[in-house]
C-alpha cells in the first residue's frame, strides 16, 4: 500500500469547512478598504495634489516628483495606519505572473530610526532585469531595470500572511534601454492608442465624447482539489496537470455538477476569496460549479482593462492563498485532467465612452445604431485581418491541451454574431436586400435611416463553441486560457480595433472630402468591411470537422499548436501593425517570441521529466511487484496439478501487465534520447518546434499504457491518487 495516498485520503475524511469572517453585514461597507482610491487620495491629498493625480489617470498626463512626493507621504501615512510595514512595486514580468521585492519603511536619520516612503521610491526603483525573462534584450552583464508607478492602478494593501501587510504599488518594467519586460507597458500603450482613435471615430455621432475606454469583465475558470491528494502526486505539483490517470467511471456526462449546488467546504473557500476580493477593490460578483467535477468559476463586474488585468493577476494570486488556508490546491491549468472540460479565462471586452455608451450597444437614436454597426463591423474586419495574430496571442503549452473540445474553442479564429445580425450584414452588403429583409417583432430599433434594417436589443444566441463571439453589448475571446496573463490578449485587441479604426476613419474622411454626405460615407466604408471580412464570420458548431473544412476553403488559418502559431509574432504584418501604432517595437516582439518559445518548450520538457520519473520510480516498480507476486501465486496453483483453465486469468494478467511495462519502459528510454537531442539545439525556434513534433507525441503513448496498468493493479497497491478520488472528493 503507498501510504501518502493513502494517508491523504484518511485525512480529507476529517477535513471540515472553515467559517468565514465577514468584516461588515454588507460588501457595500468594506469594498475596498485595502485600497488607495481616489476617496481615500481625497483624504490624505490637499485639494490641488488631488486634482493632479486624477487628470493623470484621466487623461494620461505626467506625474512630477513633486506631486509624487506628497502622495508618497500620503500613501505612507494611509499604509502605516493600516499596519503596514513594507511597501513594493507590483509589477508582471514575461514569467506570466506577478513580481514584487518588498522594502521597509524603516529608515535612520542620522542614527534615528523613522518611518520614510519617498516621491524617488514610489515612482521608481531597479529590480534586477537580467534575471527576469528578456528575449536578449538583458544579459547578465547588463542587469538594469526599472519600475515606474503605473497611477492608473490603484495602490493596494496585501495580507500576505496573518497580521504581514504590504503597500503594493502597481507599476511598469522595463529595461535600462527602454524596452518593456512586462505587459503593462504595452498594454496602457494599445489603451492610449484605441482611444484616440475611438475617440476620433465617436466625434461622428457625438462631438460631446472626449475619451473612449475599452472595459474588460473576466470570467475566471479553475479546479480545485484536496491539498493532500494533491501533494501525493508529483505530476500536479510540478507541472499543474495530472500527466497520467484513466478517467472515472463517472465524469461530467450526466451534466449533474454544472450549477449544481455548491460543496460546503468549496463555498467557504469561495466565500473568503470574496471577501478578500471586495477588500482589495476587486469587483467579484458571480461564483458557480462549471461543467466538470471538481470544476468552478467565479466572475466580476466589467472594469477598465488595465485595472481589470491587474485585478485578475491579483485575485489569482488571492486564490492561492485562501486555497493553502482551507487546505484545497487551485488548479489554473487550462486541462489538469484528461476526458473533461479544461480551463478558460472568457474576456468579455467592450468600448465605453466618458458620456456613459457602451459603444457595442445599439442605442434608442438613429444615430446610436449608425455607430454600433461602425464599431461592431470594424472590430470584425480587425480580426479577421489579424485572426492569426489573436491566435498567437493565446498560445501556450497548457493552451494547446484545451483548444478544440469539451466548451473551449477550436484554433480557427472565427466570429459569431448571431442569426438576426448575420441576417442583417449580409442585407448590409447589397442595398437592393435591404427592403425585403424581416426581423423580430416587437424588440427591433429604427434606425430612421433608409438604407439600414431595425436593430434588435437581444440579437445573439451564445455559441460555446466560437473563440470570438458577441454576446448582446460585447465580445466575448473564450480562447484565452485559464493561467493566462489576460495582458498579451488584451494588448493584441486593442491594437488592431485601434488599426482599424484609424484606416476606418482615414477612408471616410476621403470620402467626405470627395463629395458624399457622412451618412453615405459611413455606410460605404461599413459594406465594405462587411463584404472584406465575411470568411470571418461562422454561425455553426466549430468542433465540427466540416468546419474545419469549410474554414480552410474560405483560407481561414488553422494552428494547430504553440510554435506554429507563435511564428505571427514576427510576421512582417505584425511588426508593422505594432510599429505604425507605437505599442510594440520590432525588437520588443522578437524578444516575446522568443520568451515564448522558451517557455513552450521549457515546460514540455519538464513534463517529459516527470513522466519518466513517475513511471521509473513510482508505477513500474509497483508493477513489477505485482506481478511477481501473480507470477508467485500461478507457481502455486501449478504445484497443486491444477488444470490451466484454474489460473488461465492470472496468467493473462501477466501477460498483459509485461507488455505494458515493455512499452512504457521503451517509449520512456526512446522519449529521453529525442529529448537529449533537442536539448543540443540551441535555436528556440527549431528546439520547440522539434519538442512539439518529436518529444510532445511520447506523452499520449506512454499515458495509455499507464493507465492500462491502472486498471490492471489492485486499487491498494496504485501509488497515485486516482481521478475519483481527485474530482469528487473534496
Amino acid at each position: 500500500m503507498n501510504s501518502l495516498r493513502f494517508i491523504a485520503l484518511e485525512q480529507l475524511q476529517a477535513r471540515k469547512a472553515l467559517p468565514t469572517h465577514f468584516p461588515g453585514k454588507r460588501t457595500s461597507e468594506y469594498f475596498g478598504c485595502q485600497v488607495f482610491d481616489q476617496t481615500k487620495m481625497q483624504q490624505y491629498l490637499s485639494q490641488s495634489v488631488f486634482q493632479k493625480v486624477l487628470e493623470a489617470i484621466q487623461n494620461g498626463n505626467t506625474i512630477d516628483r513633486e506631486i509624487a512626493e506628497e502622495v508618497a507621504g500620503a500613501m505612507q501615512s494611509w499604509a502605516l495606519e493600516k499596519g503596514c510595514s513594507h511597501y513594493t512595486h507590483w509589477f508582471q514580468p514575461l514569467t506570466g505572473g506577478n513580481a514584487e521585492k518588498h522594502d521597509s519603511f524603516f529608515d535612520l536619520d542620522k542614527g534615528k530610526p523613522i518611518e520614510k516612503f519617498s516621491g524617488n521610491s514610489l515612482a521608481q526603483q531597479e529590480p534586477d532585469a537580467s534575471s527576469f525573462p528578456s528575449g536578449g534584450i538583458r544579459n547578465t552583464f547588463e542587469a538594469r531595470g526599472y519600475t515606474a508607478w503605473d497611477p492608473s492602478s490603484p495602490a493596494f494593501i496585501y495580507e500576505n500572511a496573518e497580521g504581514l501587510y504590504t503597500l503594493c504599488i502597481p507599476t511598469i518594467f522595463v529595461a535600462y534601454t527602454g524596452e518593456a519586460l512586462d505587459y503593462k507597458a504595452p498594454l496602457l500603450k494599445s489603451i492610449a492608442r484605441l482611444q484616440q482613435t475611438a475617440t476620433e471615430v465617436c466625434k461622428y455621432f457625438d462631438p460631446n465624447v472626449t475619451s473612449v475606454s475599452p472595459t474588460l469583465g473576466v470570467e475566471q475558470e479553475y479546479f480545485l482539489v484536496d491539498q493532500g491528494l494533491y501533494n501525493a502526486r508529483p505530476d500536479l505539483a510540478l507541472t499543474g496537470r495530472t500527466l497520467f490517470g484513466h478517467e472515472a467511471a463517472k465524469g461530467q456526462q450526466l451534466e449533474d455538477h454544472y450549477f449544481g449546488t455548491i460543496p460546503e467546504r468549496i463555498l467557504a473557500f469561495m466565500a473568503d476569496v470574496e471577501v478578500e476580493a471586495w477588500k482589495l477593490g476587486i469587483p467579484l460578483k458571480t461564483r458557480h460549479n462549471e461543467v466538470a467535477p471538481g470544476q468552478f468559476e467565479c466572475a466580476p463586474i466589467f472594469e477598465e482593462v488595465n485595472v481589470a488585468v491587474d485585478h485578475n493577476q491579483l485575485l489569482m494570486e488571492v486564490m492561492e492563498k485562501i486555497s493553502t488556508r482551507h487546505q484545497l490546491k487551485v488548479l489554473f491549468h487550462e486541462k489538469p485532467f484528461g476526458k473533461v472540460n479544461g480551463s478558460g479565462k472568457h474576456n468579455n471586452w467592450s468600448l465605453s465612452t466618458n458620456t456613459g455608451k457602451n459603444l457595442l450597444s445599439p442605442g434608442k437614436r438613429p444615430q446610436d445604431n449608425l455607430q454600433f454597426l461602425t464599431f461592431f463591423v470594424s472590430i470584425i474586419k480587425a480580426v479577421h485581418v489579424h485572426a492569426d495574430l489573436l491566435r498567437a496571442s493565446i498560445a501556450s503549452a497548457g493552451n494547446d491541451h484545451r483548444l478544440g473540445a469539451n466548451e473551449a474553442p477550436p484554433a480557427i479564429i472565427s466570429v459569431f454574431i448571431g442569426t438576426q445580425l448575420d441576417q442583417i450584414l449580409n442585407a448590409l452588403e447589397s442595398p437592393e436586400t435591404i427592403s425585403n429583409l424581416q426581423v423580430g417583432d416587437n424588440s427591433t430599433l429604427d434606425l430612421g435611416i433608409a438604407q439600414i434594417p431595425a436593430l434588435l436589443l437581444d440579437n445573439t444566441d451564445r455559441n460555446r463553441t466560437s473563440p470570438f463571439a458577441f454576446t448582446g453589448n460585447k465580445f466575448e475571446f473564450r480562447a484565452v486560457g485559464s493561467s493566462a496573463n489576460c495582458g498579451p490578449a488584451m494588448i493584441v485587441i486593442n491594437t488592431i480595433v485601434a488599426d482599424q479604426l484609424s484606416h476606418f476613419k482615414q477612408t471616410v474622411d476621403g470620402l467626405i472630402s470627395a463629395g458624399d454626405s457622412k451618412e453615405t460615407a459611413l455606410l460605404k466604408v461599413i459594406r465594405t468591411y462587411i463584404q472584406e471580412s465575411k470568411e470571418i464570420r461562422f454561425e455553426g458548431n466549430g468542433y465540427s470537422q466540416a468546419w474545419a473544412e469549410e474554414a480552410e476553403s474560405r483560407g481561414l488559418s488553422n494552428i494547430q499548436n504553440t510554435p506554429l502559431a507563435l511564428k505571427t509574432y514576427v510576421s512582417t504584418q505584425t511588426l508593422n501593425l505594432f510599429q505604425r501604432n507605437k505599442v510594440l517595437s520590432a525588437r520588443e516582439l522578437e524578444a516575446r517570441y522568443e520568451i515564448k518559445l522558451e517557455s513552450y518548450f521549457k515546460k514540455i520538457q519538464i513534463e517529459s521529466r516527470v513522466m519518466g520519473d513517475l513511471v521509473i520510480n513510482h508505477i513500474l516498480p509497483v508493477a513489477i511487484r505485482y506481478q511477481n507476486e501473480l507470477i508467485q501465486n500461478v507457481k502455486g496453483l501449478q504445484s497443486l496439478d491444477l488444470p490451466d483453465s484454474a489460473y488461465i486469468v492470472q496468467r493473462q494478467q501477466i501477460l498483459d501487465i509485461s507488455h505494458h511495462i515493455l512499452v512504457i519502459r521503451t517509449q520512456v528510454d526512446e522519449m529521453i534520447e529525442v529529448r537529449k537531442k533537442w536539448n543540443a539545439i540551441e535555436d528556440h525556434e527549431h528546439r520547440a518546434i522539434g519538442y512539439c513534433d518529436e518529444v510532445f507525441p511520447f506523452f499520449d503513448r506512454i499515458r495509455y499504457h499507464t493507465d492500462k496498468l491502472e486498471l490492471l493493479l489492485p486499487d491498494d497497491q496504485w501509488p497515485l491518487p486516482k481521478y475519483r478520488e481527485l474530482l469528487f472528493m473534496r
